[in-house]
């Protein structure tokens, strides 16, 4: 599973990004929770309101703060059902 927190830099962007990394560190995910700032990444995904997460290349939110709880109710719910 690949996450990622598409941001500009700001103090929000940068929250959500230790948010989503301690929240899939909790759900022993191993893989690496990605911060990128590249603003064409934002430009191609067709991203409006920032911060924004992606996960597996699907954009799963846009423009949210989330607790640590709510990231990984987030992420479960890109998980694939068994």
């Amino acid at each position: 599973m690949e996450i990622k927190v598409m941001g500009s830099g700001c103090a929000n962007c940068k929250a959500l990004y230790g948010t989503m990394s301690e929240a899939a560190k909790g759900l022993g995910i191993q893989d690496e929770v990605i911060y990128d700032t590249d603003i064409q990444h934002v430009i191609d995904m067709n991203i409006m309101r920032l911060p924004a997460v992606v996960i597996d290349g699907k954009v799963v939110s846009q423009g949210k703060k989330y607790s640590v709880h709510e990231a990984q109710e987030l992420i479960k719910s890109q998980l694939p059902r068994l």
